[in-house]
């Protein structure tokens, strides 16, 4: 499996307008706009910084991860990304190696990238995301 940087840190937020602000105003980064994606009951909103990106995650339904996520633990960081050259290649060796995956096969995420998570129990706790954009 090759790591190519990390894509993006994924943040929940209650709302992106209310939380988009201290990225632009505080922080002066650019807001390149939002996209729902509907099986994931999402909207995001991406910043880029560098070769990476912050990620604002708002969910669209009350039954949505990122509600489940806000209604635990609160806004925060949710996820981190990473990028990787060839994401079946990169799950099939996770799954070798014995780390539990939320996906089995990439499904399409936020800008049409392929995206997959590993499972937190086997991350110390750290949501994870794999993403390959072609």
């Amino acid at each position: 499996m090759k790591i190519l940087k990390i894509d993006h840190l994924g943040i929940a937020v209650k709302s992106i307008d209310a939380g988009k602000n201290f990225w632009t105003d505080a922080l002066g980064l650019s807001y390149e706009g939002s996209e729902t994606v509907v099986e994931q009951k999402v909207t995001t909103a991406f910043f880029p910084v560098g070769e990476s990106e912050v990620e604002l995650l708002e969910s669209t339904a009350p039954d949505g991860p990122i509600a489940r996520y806000l209604d635990k633990k609160g806004e925060g960081i949710q996820h981190v990304a990473f990028r990787v050259e060839n994401i079946e290649a990169a799950l099939s060796e996770l799954k070798e190696k014995g780390i539990r995956l939320i996906d089995e096969q990439p499904r399409i995420g936020a800008g049409g990238a392929k995206i997959a998570f590993l499972h937190p129990k086997s991350t110390n706790g750290v949501l994870v995301e794999l993403c390959q954009r072609d």
